[in-house]
Parts: structure tokens; C-alpha cells; sequence
């Protein structure tokens, strides 16, 4: 009897499961029927972005020189891929930073002009230090709550990325899509050292490290983090082999090497240029588009401070660089199996982190310095600087909605963190990412300044500085959890 109240049991639940199942392998046959027929199309463009002569140079600290000199024209640079049903969208600026209000009013224009969601558009910055402020002029600049009142570069910016993302559409073809991953450890260097005695800060405080210490410097005990040899790029071609665009990412800085007066993009142009070059994909029509954007580098460049040091012209560094990248990643290119059809799905999120507030006793160390007479030497050469930041950053509201953003293309993950990323978290992304390969854009979607960990925020140094640092010290902990939710929502 029980065994057949058991058949029974079998046979009932079967008939109830089998409507289900079919069900799963309708939409199977479906979605595999679709891959076999649907086309990929990707177009690739670039919009000039290049400010006038006269304009301010942002990059360093001081007085905006003025633009004397143009060496490089400035792009935004803009790859769309396509499965069909979705797009998703790549934009890489050469600008230090831009901050979300005018990104947010871009792809506001992108949406209106090809129907785009903004969250399949990632908008980010390359950070050369040697272009136009884009987040806004004198006390405005990096005002994360200014609202949509844009001076006329931004305005002018805004513009010309939601056209290059219209060309960009506009040259949509069918085509082929890859990816790889090379090494160039040789240019990268961790410039937070720990140093043997407390250096101290613009706080009158003292850290246990220091940023770019100084080649030789006889203090250096040993770099306060790891460095991210990887260059990860996507390669689209047309389905006869012409190249259409290549996207890289590469976990550095800049290179630097510029006259303050140089309107340049650093080595992210030199890139584009030769690896251009080195696919013989010079004179196209459709043009060929090369980009790098930034990845995980907020404690990272290209200075060995354990020497011996090193003297360029300028601009000649920088060329090394490129041209060392774009070799390596020839060398992967060459290897690649194109897929002629991957899954495309986007993710985004606003994450609300706390603002770093001045207690009482900064905000009191900053208006003794900012009551000091020029001719009283500083403690430290930045301390009135900082002491600005530290009263400009008091009036800042107390919680911000960062933009979190995830990519799948196939079995690649593409993360995007409007933050100066350090190095170790980007690792910990891509070891813990559903997605292998897996790489992060650093300053995409907005620009709220360096993104330490919570160790690093302990033993000092400028990224975690307030003004340099503006967000709560546990922040990277949380953008990485919710980053890993996002992938896991578009596997």
C-alpha cells in the first residue's frame, strides 16, 4: 500500500512539474534559438573636447595656470555594443574628474537623442591633470551639491558626449566582440610608503605614511599596498576582421612629464594613438577608436622611489608607457576567439554614504590657519589649502547617493565606482567577481575624490585626508558589497 501511495505521489507530481518544465525548456530553445540569430553591432566614435586657449588647468594644487598650448586635442571617447535587445554604452572623458550633475544631464540628453537608458551608459574620466576643470570653477570646483547651474565648459562637455554617443550609435555594424587580459608590472608603483618616523599633515597631526616620499628617500620602510600589473581590454571588429574599437583598462594614475600650461591627455591619448597604430587601423572609414580609461590606481603611478631616479623630456615618459601597454596588449590581441554574439545586461544602484564632517577641533585648527599671516612659515605647505577644504566640506549635506554601476558582457564583468579607487580593492573586486575576467572603472559617473580602505584611513597619508577623502571611512567596504550585488543580479 505505502508503495503505491508512493507511485501515485511520483506520478501526481510529475503531472504538476511538467507544465513548469516545459515551460523551462521552451524559453531554453527560445533564448538559444534567438543567440543563433540575433546580430551583435558595435560602434565606436570620438567627440573633441578640447577647451580654449586661456582656460584654467586643473591637476595640481595652486592657482589654475592658464592654457597656453595645446599638444594634444581632448576627447570623449565612446564605444557601444549591442546584442539586440540591449545597449550598453561606454564614454571615457579626458578630465581629472567631472562630477555627477553634469554626467547625469548627459546621458538626460543621450536618453532623449537614441533612447538609451542611463543606466546602460557609463560615463567616466581618464584623470589627466593637465585638462579644463569639469567639476566646476574656483569655490564651485568639486561641489558634489551645487546643483544643475553649469558654467559654459560643462555645458560645452555635456554636449559633445551626448554627441559622440550619437555618432557612436550611428556607426552601429554588425560585428565580432573579444576580450583579454595582459601584464605591465614595470610601470607600476605604489606611492604610499610607511616610513620610519611620523611625517606630519595639514592637520597638525601626524600620519605613518607618506605620498610620493621621494626617490631614495633614506625613511622608506616599505609601500603601504599592492600594485595591479593586469591591462584588461574588449576588441571589437567587424565580421570581416576590421577593427572597430578597443577598450582598455589599466590601473595607473597618469604619467605626467606635461608644462603646466599643455592642455594634454597624458598617456591615455599616447595609447589610443598607438595602439591604432599597431593594428594597422589607421585612415578607416568609420574611423577606428582606441580608449583607456582608469582603473583601481587611486595609491598608485609611476615612480620608483626605490630608484634609481629617472629624468625625461617632456611627454617622452608617457610615450614608454603607452607604447609598453599597447605592445602587450597586441601580443593578447593577437590570441583572442571572437564570439559573434554575447549576452548584454546593465545594473545600477544609488548607494547613500555619510559625508566626512570636520570635528570641532579641526574646524578650529582651520581658522587658526586661515587667520595666520603670509609671513608665518607653515607647518605644512598645504595646511591653508586643507584648511579651506576643511570649512568648505563642513557645509557639505550629510548623506550623498553615489552611483554604482555594473556591466556583463558575456562572461565579463565591467564594475564602475565614481571614486579614486585603491588599488587593493579593485583586486578584492576581481577575486571576488561572478564574472571571470572582471575589471573595474575608477571615477565613473561622478568624482567624490579618493577611496581608501579603512585600514589605509588608519595610518594617514593624503588620499585620506579630509578634502582628498570626503566620505565616510568605511565606505570601500560597503561599495564593494554592493558592487558584488549587482553582479550577482545580471549573471
Amino acid at each position: 500500500m505505502k508503495k503505491m501511495t508512493r507511485i501515485l505521489y511520483v506520478e501526481k507530481s510529475c503531472k504538476l512539474l511538467m507544465p513548469i518544465l516545459t515551460i523551462v525548456l521552451t524559453l531554453s530553445f527560445a533564448s538559444n534559438l534567438y543567440a543563433q540569430n540575433a546580430v551583435f553591432k558595435a560602434g565606436a566614435s570620438t567627440a573633441n573636447i578640447t577647451p580654449p586657449l586661456g582656460s584654467g588647468l586643473v591637476g595640481n594644487f595652486g592657482v589654475p595656470p592658464p592654457a597656453n598650448y595645446v599638444h594634444d586635442e581632448l576627447h570623449a571617447r565612446s564605444l557601444v555594443l549591442d546584442d539586440g535587445t540591449t545597449k550598453l554604452v561606454f564614454v571615457v572623458i579626458d578630465n581629472v574628474g567631472v562630477i555627477r550633475e553634469v554626467l547625469d544631464e548627459a546621458k538626460r540628453l543621450i536618453f532623449e537623442e537614441t533612447k538609451i537608458p542611463p543606466a546602460q551608459v557609463l560615463i567616466s574620466s581618464d584623470h589627466t591633470h593637465s585638462a579644463s576643470s569639469a567639476s566646476g570653477i574656483g569655490a564651485l570646483r568639486g561641489n558634489a551639491h551645487q546643483g544643475k547651474t553649469f558654467d559654459e565648459y560643462q555645458r560645452f562637455l555635456i554636449r559633445r558626449i551626448a554627441d559622440g554617443v550619437r555618432v557612436a550609435v550611428n556607426n552601429l555594424e554588425p560585428a565580432r566582440i573579444g576580450w583579454g587580459a595582459g601584464n605591465v608590472p614595470q610601470h607600476l608603483f605604489n606611492r604610499r610608503w610607511k616610513m620610519k618616523s611620523p611625517v606630519v599633515n595639514p592637520f597638525g597631526g601626524m600620519d605613518q605614511v607618506r605620498m610620493n616620499p621621494g626617490v631614495g628617500n633614506p625613511d622608506l620602510v616599505e609601500p603601504a599596498g599592492p600594485t595591479d600589473p593586469q591591462v584588461s581590454f574588449i576588441s571589437v571588429q567587424s565580421l570581416k576582421g576590421r577593427p572597430i574599437g578597443l577598450l582598455a583598462n589599466y590601473s595607473l594614475h597618469y604619467v605626467g612629464g606635461v608644462p603646466r600650461d599643455h592642455i594634454s591627455a597624458d598617456y591615455f591619448a599616447v595609447f589610443a594613438d598607438r595602439i591604432q597604430e599597431l593594428l594597422k587601423a589607421d585612415r578607416q572609414d568609420p574611423p577606428f577608436v582606441g580608449i583607456m580609461s582608469n582603473g583601481t590606481s587611486g595609491d598608485v603611478n609611476n615612480i620608483n622611489f626605490r630608484g634609481p631616479a629617472e629624468k625625461h623630456e617632456p611627454y617622452a615618459k608617457m610615450r614608454i608607457v603607452a607604447n609598453d601597454v599597447a605592445t602587450e596588449v597586441l601580443r593578447v590581441y593577437q590570441t583572442i576567439q571572437y564570439k559573434n554574439w554575447v549576452r548584454l545586461r546593465a545594473a545600477q544602484s544609488e548607494l547613500n554614504l555619510k559625508v566626512r564632517k570636520p570635528t570641532p577641533e579641526m574646524l578650529a585648527y582651520a581658522q587658526k590657519v586661515l587667520a595666520k599671516p603670509d609671513t608665518e612659515k607653515p607647518v605644512h605647505n598645504l595646511e591653508k589649502t586643507y584648511a579651506e577644504r576643511t570649512m568648505q566640506l563642513n557645509g557639505w549635506p550629510a548623506n550623498i547617493n553615489a552611483v554604482m554601476q555594473a556591466f556583463r558582457i558575456g562572461d565579463l564583468g565591467v564594475a564602475a565606482i565614481p571614486f579614486e579607487v585603491f588599488t587593493e580593492i579593485g583586486l578584492d573586486i576581481k577575486a571576488r567577481s561572478p564574472f571571470k575576467p572582471s575589471f573595474t572603472i575608477s571615477i565613473a559617473n561622478g568624482s567624490y575624490g579618493y577611496l581608501p580602505t579603512p585600514e589605509q584611513h588608519k595610518v594617514g597619508g593624503y588620499e585620506t585626508w579630509l578634502g582628498t577623502n570626503k566620505v565616510e571611512t568605511e565606505a570601500s567596504r560597503k561599495i564593494v558589497a554592493e558592487i558584488l550585488n549587482l553582479f550577482n543580479q545580471i549573471k
